[in-house]
């Protein structure tokens, strides 16, 4: 990891940060020089992209919580505080897929109020903490995780998702007219299949998943690409880029 200077100073938080997408954009944040406060609801993972982040010269520690209790997100911003010094930039990440493959009319209600709970609700309460803090120290940048799948693209047996996918974009640009006049400036990156493992299935290997989820492009979407583009979001180059939802997914949903 060779540390450069873009966010050399900044805290930065991201949640759902324990594999996957959430973990290559709290890695490529530390490799710009920020202080990362990774979250999630199982230990393990989160101390395994700390250990990550700390062998290459960065700085990270690892916070529990759990994005669909109010309570644990507004716990997770005071501690990241109190343990960096404040807020800079914040990527609400978190989210499950659950009922994969199932239509509408047969998705498991328990399955539609995790997603609901985790995907919708989770980026509220964590807009909600995170705004508090940055309209009160200065302003900072929010990043929020979406999907190709919703506003953008609609997949058969992705109903619920891509419906809590959707919610993420509007209350996106929703969140970023009410509150850039308190100098928090709040966009969305919306990715398609990329190389994580949510769009693996079940036995599923990396080259059959490559072989099912083509794009124009010609390959999926890499999470380095991702995080690239949360990355441009949250730095001053955008700093006239709000509410505005990214789209990276190899022209998927173009």
């Amino acid at each position: 990891m060779s540390l450069s200077t873009r966010f050399r100073g900044s805290t930065v938080l991201v949640t759902g940060a324990g594999s996957g997408l959430g973990r290559a954009i709290a890695l490529a944040f530390a490799a710009e020089g920020a202080s990362v406060a990774v979250a999630g609801r199982t230990a393990a993972p989160l101390d395994e992209t700390v250990a990550l982040i700390e062998q290459e010269g960065g700085t990270a520690a690892a916070f529990t919580a759990d994005v669909s209790r109010a309570d644990d997100v507004r716990a997770l911003v005071r501690r990241t505080v109190e343990r960096f010094g404040g807020l800079d930039v914040a990527v609400n990440n978190a989210a499950v897929l659950r009922g994969a493959g199932r239509p509408v009319g047969d998705l498991d209600p328990e399955d539609w109020r995790a997603m609901l709970d985790i995907n919708v609700s989770g980026v509220l309460y964590a807009l909600q903490a995170e705004i508090a803090h940055m309209r009160a120290h200065g302003g900072g940048a929010i990043v929020n995780v979406s999907s190709n799948l919703g506003a953008h693209l609609r997949v058969p047996g992705t109903g619920g998702y891509a419906a809590g996918k959707a919610a993420v974009s509007v209350l996106t640009r929703v969140a970023a007219l009410d509150h850039i006049g308190d100098g928090v400036r709040i966009n969305t990156v919306s990715p398609g299949a990329s190389e994580a493992p949510m769009s693996l299935l079940p036995g599923e290997t990396h080259e059959e998943r490559a072989a099912r989820l083509t794009t124009p492009l010609g390959r999926l979407t890499s999470a380095r690409e991702v995080a690239d583009a949360v990355l441009y979001l949250a730095s001053p180059a955008a700093g006239s880029v709000v509410g505005t939802d990214l789209v990276v997914d190899g022209g998927a949903a173009a």
